[in-house]
This record gives C-alpha cells, structure tokens and sequence, in this order.
C-alpha cells in the first residue's frame, strides 16, 4: 500500500483483528490505525476508571548496543542514558544542531551493553537514520527492529490485575518507567511499565509474528474488568488531559525542550559533548521568547490547533492541542504564548471561528490520576 508513489502506508499487523472489532480505520503517521471502536468518550472513561488495550505497533523500536552503546547515546540525545540502572527508563528527546526536537523518546536500559529507544511513529526513520550517523565512531551498532516489533499497552486503574495472571514478570517489583524480559500469554516479552495516557499501565514488546496471540489473550483477560480497545482519538484527549506533548502538535523541529516546559529532561551537566549542547546551553542561559502553558476555556467552543491565542489586542500565541476533557467536563488546550503571558492565572482570549473565546492559563497537568 502506498500514497501515490511516495513512502508507502504500512498495516499494523492487528489489522483484521481491529476490522473484526468494528474499528474506524484512518492513516496516521504512514500507518493504517484504529481511531476508535465504541466510541471516543467510551474508550477514554473506560481507560479511567477501569482499563483500555491500545495497538501501538507503529511506534519504532531501535536497539543501541555494544561496549560504547550508553556513550553513543550520551553523545546523541540531551539525557545521560549511561546514567540508567540496567532495568530502568527515562523520557528523552534527539535535537538538531540549533536545539530543535527531531523526536521525544523513551530510553530503556536492557542491559550493561544494550538499550531500546522507543520513537514517534511518524520520525522513526529519521530518529533511526540521525542515531545511526551520531553513534558512528563509537563500538556501538544500532539495530533497527521497528518492523519485526509489536507494541500493545494495558492503561488503566485495573490494569496490573488484567496483566499480572498472564506474565512471569512480578509486577508489583516493576516499578513506574522501569522494564522487565519475561513472558505474556507464553509469548516472550520486554514488558514496560509506562505508558502515555496519565494512568498506571504496562507497554508489551513482542516479536510482530506474535501480535495477534499477544491481543487476544490481553482482550479476553480484559473482559471481567469491562476492558475495552481504544484508538487512536482517545489516546489523544487522555494524554492531552495528562499534560503530555504530541510530536508534530506540541512538539516541532521549531521548538526546544525548554520552550515545551522540558528543560529538566536536557543534562547538561553530563561529561562529553551532545548534538544542540551549544545551542541550549544559550537557551538555558538567556531564557525562552515563549513557553508552553495549559489553557481552560471559560467561553463556549473549542480550542484547536493552529487557533491563534491574544492578550488583548496583541497575538500572544497559538493553539497546539485542544479538546473538550470527557474527564473534566471543560474544554482544554495546551498552546505557545509570549513567555510574560505563561503565569498560571492569567486571562487570555482564543480566537475560534469569527469569535474571541475567553480562557485561563493553568499549570499543568489537567489531570493527576488518584495515588
């Protein structure tokens, strides 16, 4: 399959398995995904209150490994992988000579030698490609294992109890951003406990051919709990609620980690040089022209992307995300205002349609889950 002769639309191997459960299909990010099943605001209340299985095999899986595998990294992201305990994870992010985000990541620490960088779906090649010039020089190879990789999550407050009976992992040692090798419905399996909707959950890597065992065995331990599958329109009003950017909305190759609220992920402090150091080290130091806020909409009508954000007279900003939050009941945006313009408290207008929409600057997250 292919979009006219450009790079080609590729399936999730779940494909039949999403068509059988009725799901609206939609092309995203050079992939062929579930939007929705039930329902938008269904999935997104039962990833709240009980749980949701998400498809998110088009995500790529890139494994660094070799003697200098944890300083090839170092020298090519803005964290300190090297810094990992074997068994953990942290949030990361690949940037551009100038500061700007190719990618934001998830960095496991598999072994002493052997790490697996999760990237966005639709910068894989490019995360792949970029990892693969900046690591050159060290003893260190990447492997590229996105298409042989299949990636389902349990997200929800149930969802230790739906994958706890399948797995050899011990689930209640696993703790938040860390990750295991073990086995799921007999299928060997990395199993993560991470996830991108503001829940606890846990993120299954299998290999591709195993997809469709891994699915049916997580839908059918799922349905004593009322589980059901979630696509992709309500992973994105739960991450929205939780705060977290989407690459592509929230997150450019125009903005830097400290424009987007992330300037705590880049380190550096760490020993060695890194891809954009010079560039946000100056960041760091002068400060941003604009930063990244949460809004709530007082008026009537939605904030979207791209809708243009005033104090006054005078444009502050723009839209980058918006929704109305099934959880909150209120609508709510994530956007880019002049920095002066970002304190929780202050008094904005949204321009929707033909209309200025009043709105309130907020801290994020919208939504904590219950402890």
């Amino acid at each position: 399959m292919s979009d006219g002769g450009h790079s080609p639309i590729r399936v999730t191997p779940l494909l039949e398995q999403h068509q059988a459960l009725g799901a609206r299909m939609v092309e995203f990010a050079g992939w062929v995904m579930p939007i929705q099943y039930s329902g938008i605001l269904e999935e997104h209340r039962a990833v709240r209150e009980r749980a949701g299985l998400f498809d998110l095999s088009h995500m790529g899986e890139l494994f660094v490994e070799g003697p200098e595998a944890g300083a090839a990294l170092a020298s090519a992201v803005v964290t300190n992988p090297p810094a990992l305990v074997v068994g953990r994870a942290h949030y990361s992010m690949i940037c551009a000579a100038d500061g700007g985000i190719l990618d934001d990541l998830i960095i496991y620490r598999l072994a002493e030698e052997q790490f697996l960088v999760v990237a966005n779906a639709g910068n894989s090649q490019l995360v792949s490609d970029t990892l693969a010039e900046r690591i050159r020089g060290h003893r260190a190879i990447l492997d590229d294992r996105s298409l042989a990789t299949a990636l389902c999550a349990v997200q929800g407050p149930r969802a230790a109890e739906i994958v706890g009976p399948l797995t050899s992992v011990d689930l209640t040692a696993l703790r938040y951003y860390a990750i295991a090798e073990g086995v799921v419905a007999g299928i060997p399996a990395l199993v993560a406990r991470t996830g991108y909707t503001g829940e606890d959950g846990f993120e299954v890597f299998v290999e591709t051919a195993r997809a469709g065992e891994l699915w049916h065995a997580l839908l059918e331990a799922g349905r004593p709990y009322q589980m059901l599958p979630v696509g992709l329109g309500a992973r994105d009003t739960l991450r929205l609620e939780a705060g977290m950017p989407l690459y592509g909305n929230d997150l450019d190759r125009q903005t830097n980690p400290f424009e987007a609220g992330l300037g705590r992920v880049v380190k550096l402090d760490k020993p060695g040089d890194f891809v954009g150091r010079a560039a946000l080290e100056r960041v760091a130091r002068e400060g941003c022209a604009r930063t990244l806020v949460g809004l709530t909409v007082t008026g009537r009508g939605i904030a979207r992307h791209g809708y243009p954000i005033y104090v006054g007279e005078r444009q502050t900003g723009v839209v980058t995300s918006g929704t109305q939050s099934p959880t909150l009941g209120v609508p709510i945006a994530m956007g880019y205002v002049a920095t002066p313009d970002s304190a929780p408290g202050t008094i904005v207008e949204v321009g929707i349609r033909d209309q200025r929409v009043s709105a309130t600057v907020v801290s994020l997250p919208f939504y904590r889950r219950p402890r």
